[in-house]
């Protein structure tokens, strides 16, 4: 109505109004679609407590951003690869070619994203990964992966550093999975050792499925100390049998196996393990005291490897997005801007990427003590500016095989 008379429209008021509506830019969520992340995780198996980990810290991201990020608003699929190469591949497949993800988050171990890697980045998806395979950023770069945690190898070359130069240990055990991860992560540990004067005298590689750790125990003699990689919920199984085989030796272990997440499961057994992680819940950052406080309302525990890992992706995420104006459709453009990522208040403190997308970050090692009767991680030195390639010439050190079962190899 007008004046009190019927609005008329005529056809040139019409296609007047029509053209002007062309010519006019729609407002900014009309323009842009949900960017789509895919959450590769494990739900089942010995490393499903790690999974589900993973997308409880992912989700405490999300909420903490009101599941917006950069003006866009942000759509989560979660595909559970059951912890397997084949299963991982498949659910990459359907993120990839059916949803249309934006970009992936993990998975979580070595094996899965080694499975993946090729055809990621045929397709030219950007992954975000927790999994540590070393060659990923080393010998066989994937041109579009970013690793925010850090590869098997970089958790130890601290602890080893510390083991011969604080603790004074001149002869060591090693345990560990007998997967990728527990291969390269004692392989590192072994090298910096030894190089700092140190022998390790024996190597054990339990199954990761392995029930019953009593025939490996058994062949621990003549060491100052054990180190143990377990991964998942078998570092619990693993200290308790620990403690009632009657065994006294220290304990130093990976990131995993002195896990935050893990403590409220532990008993005094796991009092003592010194234990080496890019995370730990005594980092003092706001966003640190964040993530605790929101782990702790949504899901009733303290985070973890597995989820500060994943809630630091997504500020990896965001950031690069902040950088693009929002934009994924140049995967090349968004790929460049996630590596030129440098954070200062993260939950793991400061960061940033090096030229193969590897984390260059601290790595805390940390002492598990009982107050106030719960069992907490004390940090007692921060390693600062850790690289892959620890302090070693990074064209030497590509020359050298991956770490692996047999490499280093024993000294005789």
């Amino acid at each position: 109505m007008k004046n009190g008379r019927p609005l008329t429209i005529t056809r040139r008021t019409f296609l007047a109004g029509a053209a002007l509506a062309v010519t006019m830019p729609a407002p900014a969520f009309a323009q842009q679609k949900p960017v789509k992340i895919g959450l590769l995780t494990v739900k089942t198996g010995p490393l499903a407590a790690g999974g589900i980990q993973m997308e409880q810290g992912t989700q405490c991201f999300l909420k903490d951003r009101s599941f917006t990020l950069a003006g866009r608003k942000v759509e989560l699929i979660v595909a559970d690869t059951g912890g397997n190469p084949a299963g991982t591949k498949t659910k990459t497949q359907e993120l990839t070619e059916r949803d249309q993800v934006d970009m992936i988050f993990g998975p979580l171990a070595a094996f899965e994203l080694l499975a993946i890697s090729d055809y990621a980045a045929q397709a030219k998806m950007p992954i975000l990964s927790l999994a540590a395979a070393e060659d990923m950023t080393q010998r066989k770069p994937n041109p579009y992966f970013v690793r925010a945690s850090g590869t098997s190898a970089q958790y130890m070359h601290p602890l080893a550093d510390y083991a011969a130069k604080d603790l004074k240990f001149k002869r060591l055990i090693t345990l560990a999975d007998d997967f990728a991860f527990g291969h390269e992560q004692m392989g590192g540990f072994q090298r910096v050792f030894e190089d700092a004067g140190g022998r390790i005298v024996k190597k054990l590689w339990p199954p990761l499925t392995t029930p019953d750790y009593t025939p490996y125990l058994a062949q621990i003699s003549g060491a100052d100390a054990i180190v143990q990689g377990f991964a998942g919920s078998n570092p619990l199984k693993f200290m308790k049998q620990y403690k009632d085989q009657g065994l006294k030796l220290p304990v130093l272990g990976g990131a995993p196996a002195g896990d935050d997440a893990l403590l409220k499961s532990f008993g005094d057994e796991a009092v003592g393990m010194i234990s080496s992680n890019f995370y730990s819940n005594d980092v003092d950052t706001p966003s640190n005291k964040k993530l605790i406080e929101r782990m702790v309302r949504e899901y009733g525990n303290i985070p973890g490897t597995y989820s500060a890992g994943l809630y630091i992706n997504g500020m990896v995420a965001e950031a690069a997005l902040e950088k693009t104006g929002g934009k994924t459709d140049d995967r090349e453009a968004f790929v460049k801007a996630l590596r030129s990522v440098s954070l200062t208040d993260t939950p793991r403190g400061p960061f940033k990427f090096d030229h193969l997308g590897n984390v260059v970050g601290s790595f805390y090692i940390r002492r598990i003590e009982r107050k106030s009767d719960k069992l907490v991680n004390t940090t007692i030195k921060t390693y600062k500016d850790v690289s892959q390639f620890w302090t070693y010439e990074e064209k030497w050190f590509l020359s050298q095989p991956v770490y692996s079962r047999d490499y280093p190899p024993l000294k005789s």
